[in-house]
């Protein structure tokens, strides 16, 4: 079964944000025309991906979010590797 390409509703709290020295890409996103909740998604200057695998009511509630995460482990959270499993 083929998924439809779907438009993607990019909130304007998205964008780059700068702390510690760390820049990294705030994408926080829904699916275009309908009332779903909001996705948070941090990119870093590799190009790595970090996903919220809880969606939010809000794009306010997704950028306190990743505030919160910031202000508690900081920004290199973002630039250390995923473990992986072995």
């Amino acid at each position: 079964m083929e998924v439809p390409n779907r438009e993607l509703e990019q909130s304007a709290l998205s964008g780059l944000f700068t702390r510690e020295g760390i820049t990294v890409e705030v994408l926080i996103y829904r699916f275009a025309n309908v009332a779903d909740s909001w996705s948070l998604e941090v990119v870093d200057q590799e190009g790595g991906s970090t996903v919220w695998t809880e969606s939010f009511l809000s794009d306010q509630a997704a950028h306190k979010a990743f505030l919160l995460s910031v202000e508690e482990d900081g920004m290199s959270q973002f630039l250390e590797p995923v473990e992986t499993l072995h």
